[in-house]
Order: C-alpha cells, then structure tokens, then sequence
C-alpha cells in the first residue's frame, strides 16, 4: 500500500517527532511545553516555520484555547495540514495536445536528480505515455550514461550528444525527435554544477529558449530536484533556479535517508511552491505523487516499537 510505504520512508522523522510527542503530557508545564515542541520542530527541520508555530502554540495554552500539552499533537497536525501545498490534480498533466508535453528538469550535483528522471519516465509510462529524455548534462559523460541505462530500464527513448556539446543543440535535437515520433512527454535533463555559477543559469536559459522555439510554450513543466537531506539549506537552491527558470514544482528525493522530514513543510511554506513528488528509496518505481495530507498522517503514525 502506498500509504504504508511514505511511513516506512519517513521513517527516521517519526522516531524523532514520535520520541519528542511522548514528551508531552498534561503535566507538563508550559515553559517545558514549549521547549519540548521547539525540539521537535527543529530537530525535523522544520525551518523558520517554527517560530511562526511556537508563538501560536504559547498564545493559545495561555489563553486555554489549547487546554493542556496532550492538545498539541492534534493541534500540530492541523497547523501542519494547512502549510503544505501538493499537487491541485494530476502533477504533470499533458499541457501540449498537439504534441510532446515538455518537462525541464533542474538541481544541484549529487540531489537525485538522475535517478529522479528515470522514476519520473517509470512513473509516465505506468499512466500509459510515450518518454523521451534529452541528455543535456553534457559535461558529466558519467551521468549521461548513468540516464541511458536506465532509460533502458524504463522503455524510454534517450537522445545525447556528444561529452562537452551544448546542451542547448541536445535539447534542440530531443525536441525534434520527439515531435518526429510523436512522443507524449519529453524529459529534457539539465547540469546541476553549483547553483551560484552564472553560467548555468545562462545554460538554463538557453535550453529553454531553444525548446520554446521548435515546440510552442516549452517547458511546459520545470521540475527542481531537492535532496530531502540537505534540509534548510533546498530553500535556497530552490530560490536561485528560481531566478532562472520559472519552476512548477518539486520533487523532494532521498526523503527515505533523513530525519529532516520537516524542511518539506519548508520547502511548501517559503516558496509557494508545491512537491509533485516525493522519492522514497532507489528503485524505478519508488517515486510517489505527494499526497500532504497521507505524508501529514504517515509523520505522526507512532513507529511501532
């Protein structure tokens, strides 16, 4: 069952919230209430956020709309509900009906964002659509062949240039194949050197110009790739491809290997943003629509001892 997988994937943020959430009882004085929530909250990350719930919670033990400590937990799943966005349908539905549907995927070296792409062409062909993956990360020969192995694996066309070319004529060439052939989506890789370099985000820029060109309104949906262990720091990465490409939405990855579960509500809160996906282990069909209000449930299910 799906839900019984985003459990065992968040895993290591339900024995911290779950450890943290025994500690509060009826009897606990307010001082230690509330230092026992700000464990909580930050221990799973949960960011600036915090502050913004630790005011709410103190007003309302002091005014009594909250009677006791034993009313946060109930109450916390309500705040939490409320923060995170996920997707409003279908997360990427097929946006060009008179040919492929165009998704950019961007993020940083070493987030996922590979292995991500081909449980996204897994994910794709499941619903019944044609896949293409356009290998634009030309400057890591490893990572171009790491996206043609498992597009492979998952029945998906792969179209790559040669080490060192411009992605943007990979992309253009992709683009091409995938009208020629009349594919569903095509999945258009990017390289993920440092965030702060000027020049990828040029490179950015140029790969979806190009697309625009040959396919009307591409991308049609710009996915970045955030490792869910890196947890405050998502944000800021997540702001600066921003800049570059307007993004639609997340796909938090590696969420199985952290207790930073938290920084997802982050991650909704901060950026408006909504996480389309969430990985949950290296498998290509460990990939899951996020779902808030299942991941709300999955983070306060008590870890069975």
């Amino acid at each position: 069952m799906v839900f019984s997988k985003v459990q065992q994937g968040l895993t290591r943020t339900r024995n911290k919230i779950g450890h943290l959430l025994r500690s509060l009882s009826s009897d606990t004085s307010l001082e230690d209430t509330i230092d026992n929530l700000e464990e909580l909250l930050f221990t799973a990350d949960v960011g600036p956020l915090a502050s913004e719930l630790l005011e709410k919670a103190e007003a309302q033990l002091k005014s009594g709309a909250l009677a006791s400590a034993a009313d946060i937990p109930q109450w916390l799943r309500e705040e939490l509900a409320q923060v995170l966005l996920g997707p409003s349908g279908e997360p990427l539905p097929k946006l060009n009906l008179d040919g492929p549907t165009v998704i950019l995927v961007a993020g940083v070296n070493g987030a996922g964002k590979t292995t991500s792409i081909a449980k996204l062409c897994h994910w794709l062909s499941e619903q019944g659509n044609t896949v293409m993956v356009g290998a634009c990360d030309t400057f890591r020969a490893a990572a171009v062949k790491q996206l043609q192995v498992w597009c492979e694996r998952t029945g998906a066309q792969c179209i790559a240039g040669q080490p060192q070319s411009d992605p943007a004529a990979v992309a253009h060439d992709a683009a091409q194949a995938a009208i020629a052939q009349n594919i569903d989506y095509l999945i258009i890789d990017t390289a993920g050197r440092l965030h702060n370099q000027k020049n990828l985000m040029a490179e950015l820029n140029k790969v979806s110009r190009v697309l625009d060109r040959i396919i009307p309104s591409a991308p049609h949906h710009s996915l970045l790739v955030i490792d869910a262990t890196t947890g405050q720091n998502a944000i800021q990465q997540a702001k600066l491809f921003g800049e570059c490409v307007p993004i639609s939405g997340i796909v938090l990855s590696k969420l199985d290997g952290t207790a930073k579960g938290g920084a997802t509500l982050s991650i909704s809160k901060q950026l408006s943003l909504p996480v389309l996906f969430i990985g949950l282990g290296e498998g290509k069909g460990d990939l899951e629509v996020f779902n808030p209000s299942q991941f709300i449930d999955a983070l306060f299910t008590p870890v069975q001892q």
